[in-house]
């Protein structure tokens, strides 16, 4: 279920590059998803465009492009569940969105002889599991994996489960309450019903 907020200096996008942006990241939303391109895995790709006057989007403490490369000023969210993805794919995501960038808004935009690129700034902000709702009720990486066509069995999966083991490991070892949240509900279940068991011997 992951999320672009897109920022943008105002003037940089017209509605057709808009458009086209648009399309650019949301073929990133479904690659970070694994190559979910499901009706399920569409219907969570959302991309959120947010143009700013040039009066306040501030680079090096100046309004106009002394300090900006091409194609001008631009800062994407990203918002994934957390335990979604490994370095790897983290920095695959920096750059797939930074190159639809690039391609789309162009090499203008800017006065400083830098890269293009080197002021598309992409932050990836993790979502704590447990803290992500859809239809008034909290979903679960578990469900999201299952929403998008995702196999549990595959490596990808296998890779968060195996995070929110270790995440669950640590938990346990520094007594916190099996109601504290933060872990796939699977998990949660298991370590309750372990205490459980533990707690009538």
């Amino acid at each position: 279920m992951p999320i672009m907020d897109v920022r943008y200096a105002a003037g940089s996008l017209d509605k057709t590059a808009k458009a086209a942006l648009a399309q650019r990241l949301t073929d990133v939303l479904i690659r970070m998803e694994g190559g979910a391109n499901t009706h399920g895995g569409r219907a969570f790709a959302w991309v959120f465009f947010t143009a700013f006057a040039e009066d306040d989007f501030w680079v090096g403490g100046q309004t106009d492009g002394e300090f900006v490369s091409p194609p001008g000023k631009f800062l994407i969210h990203v918002t994934i569940p957390e335990g979604y993805m490994n370095i790897a794919h983290k920095n695959e995501v920096h750059a797939w969105v930074t190159a639809a960038v690039v391609d789309v808004a162009g090499s203008a935009g800017g006065t400083t002889s830098s890269a293009p690129g080197n002021s598309v700034l992409v932050v990836i902000d993790e979502v704590t599991e447990g803290d992500w709702g859809n239809g008034g009720h909290p979903i679960s990486l578990e469900n999201i994996a299952g929403a998008v066509g995702q196999s549990k069995d595959g490596p990808r999966f296998g890779w968060s489960r195996a995070y929110f083991e270790a995440k669950a490991r640590a938990m346990v070892q520094a007594g916190y309450p099996v109601d504290a949240g933060g872990l796939l509900p699977s998990i949660s279940s298991q370590i309750a019903k372990e205490r459980e068991t533990a707690n009538t011997r």
